[in-house]
Parts: structure tokens; C-alpha cells; sequence
């Protein structure tokens, strides 16, 4: 069963992080407002590195931001989040195969395979966490701007690079804690106890008594 569920945990880990490079990627982080156009001939669309144009003809063209320190902080914070995003997620899905139970890496114990295991979703909780930050953030902003009354520049809406950012933070998350909870599921285990058998000749009487930890790790040591 914990097999199944650091399995599971590591799909989910990896769809995230297609997810997540989809959403950097992606050109529609914000879309602009067809409420305030009189004609829907033509769109406007940004992402975290261009704006793109649209027509209905179905000729597009785009930009990419020339400068660096010139645009927002929120958008730089958002860059630096998804990026760090992406990192964490690799190396999580690294971790976490060397990790698994199912794997078989030199004569690694199952203790420290599980500690590295549980690496691999720490890992991706915060991969998850990061991204689910900078989209959060950037939803935010495209709220604020679009309600604040005192804003002169084009309103804009939520695009679709959000909602995959949202999706493989969820998916990361998810993946994590499933590999967390294996772990400490199995780590949790509390081990058998051991009886010895003592006899007394004399009164004929048959005593069952619990062996000590020292005596159940001396049998095992001369057996």
C-alpha cells in the first residue's frame, strides 16, 4: 500500500511540474477586458515574458519586454517564484525515485530511503507552495486593476496561465503529502513484542513473560 501511495505521489509530482513549465510558458497570464471594446475583432494578452496582440484574422504578434528592472515588482517576484518552482520540482522528482521502496540503490536501508522519500515531498510541497504563490499574487494584482476606479490603463482579466498554476501547485501539494504521509506511516509502525517462556519444574507452572529489547537484539545478534 505505501508503495502505491509514493507512487501515486510521484505522478502527481511530476504532472505538476509539466504543469508548472506550461504556465511559465504560457502567453495568457492576464487577458484583456472585452467589456470596455465595442468590437472583439482583436485581443490582447500578457504573459511573464511578452505581450501579444491577436486580430481576428488569426495573425498574432508579440513582444518581449525589453527591460529587466523597468517592469513591476510583482512581475520580477512572479518570474523568481516560477523559476524556483520549476528547480524544486526537478530535484524533488530525482529525490524521490532514488527514494521509493520499489527502487534498489546499492545497500541504502529502508530508514534512510524513507528520510529521502520524505525529501522528495517536502520538496514538492514547496514547489507547490511557491507557485501557488506567484500566481496568486499575479491574480491579485489583475483584480485590483481591474476594480480600482482610479486605474487609466486597459483592464484586463484572468487568463489561462493562471489556472494551470493553480492546477499543478494543488497536483504538487497533493503529491507531497501523500509521499509525507507514507513515511510517517510507515515509520509510525510500532514493532512486535517478543514473549519468552520460562517453566518451573518444581510447581508446574508455565509463566509467559515479556523479553526485553536488549535480550530480543542479543538473540538476533547469536542466532
Amino acid at each position: 500500500m505505501a508503495v502505491c501511495l509514493q507512487v501515486l505521489g510521484l505522478v502527481l509530482g511530476i504532472v505538476s511540474w509539466c504543469l508548472q513549465s506550461s504556465s511559465t510558458s504560457s502567453l495568457k497570464w492576464k487577458v484583456r477586458s472585452q467589456a470596455e471594446t465595442v468590437t472583439s475583432s482583436s485581443w490582447q494578452f500578457e504573459g511573464l515574458w511578452m505581450s501579444c496582440a491577436a486580430t481576428s484574422l488569426g495573425s498574432v504578434q508579440c513582444s518581449r519586454f525589453k527591460t529587466v528592472l523597468g517592469l513591476p515588482a510583482h512581475l520580477q517576484a512572479c518570474r523568481a517564484l516560477m523559476i524556483i518552482s520549476l528547480i524544486l520540482g526537478l530535484a524533488s522528482t530525482v529525490v524521490t525515485v532514488l527514494g521509493l521502496k520499489c527502487t534498489k540503490i546499492g545497500r541504502t536501508s529502508e530508514k534512510v530511503k524513507e528520510q529521502i522519500a520524505l525529501s522528495g515531498g517536502l520538496l514538492f510541497i514547496l514547489s507547490g507552495v511557491f507557485s501557488l504563490i506567484a500566481v496568486s499574487w499575479y491574480a491579485a494584482r489583475v483584480i485590483n486593476d481591474f476594480y480600482d476606479p482610479f486605474h487609466s490603463g486597459m483592464k484586463f482579466e484572468l487568463g489561462t496561465g493562471l489556472f494551470l498554476g493553480w492546477a499543478a501547485s494543488g497536483l504538487a501539494i497533493l503529491g507531497g503529502s501523500l509521499l509525507c504521509c507514507t513515511c510517517r506511516r510507515s515509520s509510525s509502525t510500532p514493532p512486535a513484542r517478543q514473549f519468552s517462556f520460562y517453566s518451573n519444574t518444581s510447581g508446574g507452572q508455565s509463566i509467559y513473560k515479556a523479553a526485553p529489547a536488549f535480550e530480543n537484539s542479543s538473540s538476533k545478534a547469536y542466532v
